[in-house]
């Protein structure tokens, strides 16, 4: 099985190197790449970044796949809604479902997006403090 890894992985490096990125011709450097964004897309938490933290308010960054029908008029509101809920939205409902289908594959990326900074900066944190230790 191992084996068999081994070779689609260098299989994935080989056609990589021919389609323009030279610096996966050394081993090491495409297997720290690999290793590290599969750590960042399988090997943790997604919900648990740094990141959307600092960001602050997730209304600001983060997807919403979710419908929410509202109406901020008093007393046409109430026929507003039933009418987009009876009518417009059967309708659309194949629109509705693929876009959403969509924003879920679209925030899972980001997310994943995110983890893959945060792993690069961790790295990079921890070489800084390396290089530091060297200095000393």
């Amino acid at each position: 099985m191992r084996q068999i890894e081994s070779d689609v992985r260098s299989g994935i490096r080989r056609r990589l190197v021919r389609h323009g990125m030279p610096a996966y011709e050394d081993e090491r450097v495409f297997e720290r790449v690999r290793t590290l964004l599969q750590h960042a897309a399988d090997g943790r938490d997604l919900d648990v970044l740094l990141l959307p933290e600092l960001l602050g308010d997730e209304v600001e960054w983060k997807l919403e796949p979710a419908l929410k029908l509202s109406s901020h008029r008093p007393a046409a509101g109430p026929i507003i809604l039933f009418f987009k809920r009876r009518v417009v939205l059967p309708l659309t409902r194949w629109l509705f479902e693929y876009s959403q289908e969509n924003f879920k594959r679209q925030d899972r990326l980001n997310r994943i997006l995110l983890a893959c900074i945060e792993e690069l900066a961790v790295e990079n944190a921890r070489l800084r403090a390396d290089l530091d230790n060297l200095r000393k």
